[in-house]
């Protein structure tokens, strides 16, 4: 540059240099800068009476540190089995918020849906009566009215404010804030129906049939089925992943079939069995689920955890009918191998409690 010259400055002088000779020069102009190797060069140009001084000033670049959220590790706490005579029985950390054990009964329970929050379950008898405990809040039944088929299961939705139960020839009956989407009944069944699922927001719900059908109403999607195929044994159930693309059936036999997003982790089918499976329930997360038998045996696959096999001959007194998964506990920590498996071992030393 002609008139002037070129100066280096060490760091430490860089910033009191160049307002020194701010102040003793006037105006001053800074270039935009210029960043060289990992360096950046801020130029700084002061006019003079008769030369134009230019100083060159390298800067370490800044470094962006990013804190990220600890992990966040999700386990199941436990959940709830009911038997045909309406006990409740309790696993982990599942509360017990009562039952129909002791009381006299129309008809047998059937099934049970735990609430939203896990603060409550409501209970169903194959006359349509329902029982509620815990948050779980009475908006009406079938019981007392006459029915073309059993009710065979109850859902229920997504705030709370209501359940579907339905039936063996596929009709539906929907009570407080649960909408009615459509129903098989009235229209002809290959195998009845054994189950009822509900999406992940409540606006629709699958029906699922004894020969593996499945049936889609309201914004449930159709991601397949096993009707029209071979079967060892008949479905006894079925339960959807956490963001409702796929869903889970499970056989008499403790086979598994899966469907959509849905993801294979283990079956007993082709094992023996004391007794057979009637009903299935996934983990919060998607990733495992149980199977629990008609004596009460659990079987845990994925990140589901169970009881030891000890608790398989634990007699209940009564046939089981139906699970639901319990509350889940999620805590601000790293997910190691280490703290999973301590959180694992704690539950399988955990007791069923038969109220």
């Amino acid at each position: 540059m002609s008139g002037g010259h070129r100066t280096r400055w060490s760091r430490r002088l860089a910033v009191g240099a160049a307002a020194a000779v701010a102040l003793a020069a006037g105006p001053v102009s800074v270039a935009a800068g210029v960043r060289t190797s990992g360096t950046e060069q801020i130029v700084v140009t002061v006019p003079t009476h008769a030369t134009t001084t230019t100083t060159t000033t390298t800067v370490p670049p800044t470094t962006t540190t990013t804190t990220q959220p600890p992990v966040t590790c999700t386990v199941q706490e436990g959940f709830w089995l009911v038997g045909s005579n309406g006990g409740v029985f309790t696993f982990g950390d599942a509360p017990f918020y009562g039952s129909m054990g002791a009381a006299s009964l129309d008809a047998p329970v059937v099934g049970m849906a735990a609430t939203a929050d896990k603060g409550g379950y409501w209970l169903v008898g194959s006359d349509g009566g329902v029982f509620t405990f815990g948050d779980a809040r009475f908006y009406g039944s079938m019981g007392g009215h006459r029915l073309n088929a059993p009710v065979v299961a109850i859902a229920g939705s997504d705030d709370n404010r209501g359940y579907w139960e339905v039936a063996a020839d596929g009709g539906i009956f929907a009570f407080g804030d649960a909408r009615f989407y459509g129903s098989m009944g009235g229209q002809p069944l290959n195998a009845p129906i054994v189950g009822l699922v509900v999406t992940a927001d409540g606006a629709g719900y699958w029906e699922v049939a004894a020969d593996g059908g499945i049936f889609a109403f309201g914004d449930a999607r159709f991601y397949g089925s096993m009707g029209g195929r071979h079967l060892d044994a008949p479905i006894v159930g079925m339960t959807a992943t956490a963001d409702g693309q796929g869903y889970w059936m499970v056989g008499a036999d403790g086979g598994i079939f899966t469907f959509g997003d849905a993801r294979f982790y283990g079956s007993m089918g082709g094992h023996h069995l004391n007794a057979p499976v009637v009903d299935i329930a996934a983990t919060a997360d998607g990733q495992g689920y149980w199977m629990v038998g008609l004596d009460g045996g659990i079987f845990a696959f994925g990140d589901a955890v169970g009881p030891g096999a000890t608790y398989r001959t634990w007699s209940l007194g009564t046939f089981v009918v139906g699970m639901a998964a319990g509350p889940v506990a999620t805590t601000p920590r790293h997910c190691s191998a280490r703290s999973l498996s301590r959180a694992h071992r704690k539950l399988k030393a955990a007791k069923l409690h038969r109220h």
